[in-house]
């Protein structure tokens, strides 16, 4: 085999190693913060969604979230906006977060891209999305506290 069909073969193969079948690599153009969220002794990185495009984008095309890692989305005021899975692959457990910091709801989303909405049951000031199931593996219920650092 020539030197040259070899460079040429290995080229594609790195590049299809890097794009291929792999979605977190996407680029959107959009840069989330990073911050601590504590509940109980449990502490949390979270990415901070704050402004509308970030908030629209969340969790989008990702595959995958380490665990105790997470995404908060952050309002000036308290709002009943629905959150949707649309365009995300991560099964999600959302919990809905009142502006004294105290949890008022937990609901498990399934990805899903018939735009269906998850309500939450009061207005709220803050949502945390983390791996599914994440809150009950660490006995966090409704009425616990939230403490955002950072």
């Amino acid at each position: 085999m020539r030197l040259s069909t070899i460079i040429t073969i290995g080229t594609a193969s790195l590049i299809l190693l890097i794009t291929g079948g792999c979605r977190e690599g996407i680029k959107t153009g959009i840069i989330f913060g990073e911050g601590e969220v504590l509940i109980g002794d449990r502490k949390i990185k979270v990415e901070l969604a704050l402004t509308a495009p970030q908030k629209e984008q969340g969790l989008k095309y990702r595959r995958s979230l380490p665990e105790n890692r997470g995404m908060i989305f952050m309002y000036s005021s308290p709002v009943r906006s629905p959150f949707w899975m649309k365009d995300t692959h991560i099964p999600l457990s959302i919990a809905f977060i009142n502006g004294e910091g105290r949890i008022i709801s937990i609901q498990k989303m399934e990805p899903d891209n018939d735009q269906r909405l998850y309500h939450p049951p009061k207005p709220f000031k803050y949502a945390l999305e983390m791996n599914q199931g994440w809150f009950e593996k660490n006995n966090v219920g409704v009425g616990e506290r939230v403490i955002l650092k950072n």
